[in-house]
């Protein structure tokens, strides 16, 4: 039986739905001034539950976490520290995370993404090319010098790499999301468990088995 469909009450429709639409935020609101985590509970929710308010000090909104140059000595010469529940308790729900991106001289953030926020990102130290490729497939990209930040749109792929063959490089990043997540591309893709099938990474990148083998090697796939 075929169903009628009023169209007096598609524009209701649509306005509903972008009322609902226009609601959507990277993190839900806090309904209290602050919610700091309580890191030893072993239940499982979407988020971290809180302390009992009682027990908040100043302490709980303090961190040295990302006073410390990270290990860059690794496949591609970067390191991030982040805040987080765990060294920054009071960050819990408030939505946000900051992150120090030390980069070894020649090394790189390779092309990573994070599916719930957006980033901007400032050069501290160094030289850094930073860029972003939209949907489009169009790559957006700008050099930074000490003190000029630049953004990268939630969801995108993008990078830093430090020009100075040198001398190390260190920026510092800011997320709109308590848990942004991030995935780098490379490593998605041929260091997965379990693996993707290696004629699926033939078909995708046109490159032999051969070619797939070493690549997965050099990642630790």
């Amino acid at each position: 039986m075929r169903t009628h469909f009023d169209f007096h009450f598609l524009p209701l429709f649509l306005f509903t739905l972008l009322l609902l639409l226009g609601q959507a935020r990277p993190d839900p609101d806090p309904l209290q001034d602050y919610c700091v985590a309580d890191n030893k509970n072993e239940f499982f929710i979407n988020g971290v539950p809180c302390i009992n308010p009682e027990q908040v000090s100043p302490s709980h909104f303090v961190t040295s976490a990302l006073s410390k140059t990270g290990n860059t000595s690794n496949t591609f010469g970067f390191s991030v520290t982040a805040t987080n529940t765990v060294n920054l308790p009071g960050l819990n729900t408030l939505g946000l995370v900051l992150a120090r991106v030390d980069i070894a001289a020649n090394g790189i953030v390779p092309p990573h993404s994070h599916p719930r926020a957006s980033e901007v990102t400032t050069c501290l130290k160094g030289l850094l090319l930073v860029g972003f490729i939209d949907t489009n497939n169009r790559v957006f990209t700008q050099n930074l010098r000490p003190g000029e930040s630049f953004v990268f749109p939630k969801g995108l792929i993008h990078f830093l790499f430090n020009r100075d063959t040198k001398e190390p490089a260190l920026a510092l990043s800011g997320l709109n999301s308590q848990n942004p997540g991030s995935q780098i591309a490379s490593l998605a893709t041929f260091a997965s468990k379990p693996p993707i099938p290696v004629e699926i990474l033939k078909r995708a990148f046109q490159i032999s088995t051969r070619e797939v083998d070493i690549i997965r090697e050099n990642l630790g796939g």
